[in-house]
């Protein structure tokens, strides 16, 4: 692992998805969190503290041990279990049709293999669970694709693997998924970075 990935991108992530931006989408995402919640994605926490009174346990994995040390002192302010387990999205280890939720937040962008990890994600999830995302990704907008396009390959090497441009919501649907809600709009910011999906989506 690069010094840059250990000891700076683990910081620079935080800050940046520490910001008031973000709040709204957290707080609407995960009110609708259920039973036992798998957290895809965890990274310093930063979701822990929106769950409601309907998650009974939470396990959080991430590929980021110094995310999973910061996330290890959010855990210690809440009152349901945590778990946090350091491993990779494609290769989730728990077992299958065992997790009531998934959570997905600004996730799927960086996961190498998103389709595999969808597909891991159904794999666990039980046949009444859901998969709640919140993500950005391609735009709509021809000019703004073409951007995202453009940006994506420095992008991923500043960003951990960040990736402007996939179409969240085809990603969903072709790993094995109904999507039963989704609203998609630009949040604040540069039109290239901030094309969000927000939704729910149903194992088929």
């Amino acid at each position: 692992m690069s010094f840059y990935r250990e000891k700076i991108l683990p910081y620079l992530v935080h800050a940046s998805m520490r910001q008031g931006t973000f709040f709204a989408y957290r707080q609407r995402l995960l009110s609708a969190a259920e039973g036992c919640v798998l957290e895809i994605g965890v990274g310093s926490g930063l979701n822990l503290p929106f769950y409601a009174d309907t998650t009974t346990r939470v396990i959080g994995v991430d590929p980021s041990p110094k995310l999973l040390s910061m996330a290890q002192q959010a855990r210690k302010k809440l009152a349901f279990p945590i778990e946090l387990l350091e491993g990779s999205a494609e290769a989730i280890p728990l077992e299958s049709n065992s997790i009531d939720t998934v959570v997905t937040t600004w996730t799927l962008c960086s996961v190498p293999d998103a389709t595999r990890a969808l597909e891991e994600v159904r794999r666990v999830l039980k046949p009444s669970g859901r998969l709640l995302f919140v993500e950005h990704g391609q735009s709509p907008d021809a000019n703004v694709h073409r951007w995202q396009d453009r940006l994506t390959p420095l992008w991923k090497r500043i960003g951990g693997g960040c990736h402007l441009n996939r179409a969240i919501g085809q990603l969903i649907e072709h790993s094995g998924f109904r999507i039963e809600q989704m609203t998609t709009g630009y949040m604040k910011g540069p039109k290239p970075m901030t094309f969000m999906y927000e939704g729910f989506a149903r194992p088929v």
